[in-house]
């Protein structure tokens, strides 16, 4: 009987080609991966940003008034509240709510009926009083009566007339009159109405010309005095500024705050500005000093100090740089430089938000905004 060998070798040859085929396809593979990894590193190398758009302008050196600048409230010259000192009842009102008053014009009148009546009878005894003196001063003359009778009838008088005096000034504070020039509120009282003693009729108020009252640290009183000028805006009225003085400087210093309450007078002959409307206030300085501006928007506000991107040119590029500045005074959309920047250096004014330590930048100053010392924005 005949044995049939194995053909071994065969079929181990065929594994050592699988083996082979498959080393060559991970090498090529890997081969084609190193190639798209060096690529990729040296495309890497030479990668560049896109230039971020911006607009630039320059630190320009201007001069500016000293100023110091404050939150204020409008206050009236003159403020009371008009009540009525006696009771009574409303008899006759002549003014309407809002009215502007003269000093001395007839507001209100209460009833009085009853003291008019008193008063006729005290003005009669009175001239039956002065009468009866005179008789008694002539016959005195003549010794026909005796000195004390005299001096019952002068007295008599003096009664009667204090009695007559004492009804008139009932009558006149029953008789309620514009104390000053000013404005009247809105009316508290009706016809008929019977008002308790010190019950309110209205508020009075005085508001041409009218007060701005504000605080300043104490390191101002050395340059702060009476008549300086002062610049109001409020944002009631966008745009518009008025011009007043400085008529009170307080003696005393808050312990708390060590501020210092001022008042500034200002015109306002329409009556457009009122008691209690806020107010941003500027109290200006006759010296002039030199200062470093750039637009309010160039600047990035943080905690750990405020900065601003400079340009600078780097291999034909323009790049920006960041600085830390110390700002100053801000007037309108510019801010002061104290410290930081020098004078013709180019910053960007605005697109900031988006830059770092070496962007690249795009100007298109054709976009940048205006920015101005005192602007005028618009609702458009």
């Amino acid at each position: 009987m005949e044995t049939v060998a194995v053909k071994k070798p065969a079929k181990a040859k065929t594994w050592i080609i699988a083996i082979a085929g498959v080393v060559l396809v991970i090498a090529i593979l890997a081969g084609i991966k190193v190639t798209q990894i060096r690529k990729m590193m040296a495309s890497g190398k030479t990668f560049k940003l896109p230039p971020e758009s911006v607009t630039t302008t320059k630190v320009e050196k201007t001069s500016w008034l000293a100023s110091r600048e404050a939150v204020g409230t409008l206050v009236a010259v003159r403020a009371v509240t008009v009540a009525s000192e006696l009771a009574g009842q409303v008899k006759q009102i002549n003014f309407d709510s809002g009215a502007d008053v003269h000093k001395g014009d007839l507001l209100l009148k209460l009833d009085t009926s009853v003291e008019e009546a008193q008063l006729a009878s005290a003005e009669a005894d009175l001239k039956l009083a002065e009468v009866n003196a005179k008789r008694a001063q002539v016959l005195r003359k003549t010794s026909a009566n005796t000195p004390s009778e005299l001096d019952t009838a002068e007295s008599r008088v003096a009664e009667t007339l204090a009695q007559a005096a004492q009804l008139k000034a009932i009558i006149a504070k029953k008789t309620i009159r514009a104390p000053f020039d000013g404005r009247l509120a809105i009316r508290q009282v009706e016809l008929g109405q019977v008002l308790t003693s010190g019950a309110l009729i209205a508020s009075l108020q005085s508001v041409t010309p009218i007060h701005a009252e504000f605080w300043l640290p104490q390191q101002v009183l050395s340059d702060l005095h009476v008549n300086m000028r002062a610049e109001m805006q409020t944002d009631v009225f966008p745009g518009k500024k008025w011009n007043g003085v400085i008529t009170t400087v307080n003696p005393e210093v808050d312990i708390s705050t060590r501020n210092v309450r001022v008042r500034a007078t200002f015109p306002n002959t329409d009556g457009t500005l009122k008691p209690g409307m806020f107010a941003n206030v500027a109290v200006l300085s006759n010296d002039e000093r030199p200062a470093l501006v750039i637009p309010a928007t160039a600047v990035m506000y943080a905690p750990y100090g405020d900065s601003v991107y400079s340009v600078e040119n780097k291999d034909k590029d323009l790049v920006a740089h960041q600085k830390f500045v110390r700002l100053g005074e801000r007037r309108g959309d510019l801010v002061a430089v104290t410290t930081g920047l020098e004078a013709g250096e180019t910053i960007v004014s605005s697109g900031a938000f988006k830059l770092h330590n070496g962007s690249t930048l795009a100007v298109h100053n054709d976009l940048a905004p205006d920015a101005k010392l005192s602007p005028t924005p618009t609702d458009k």
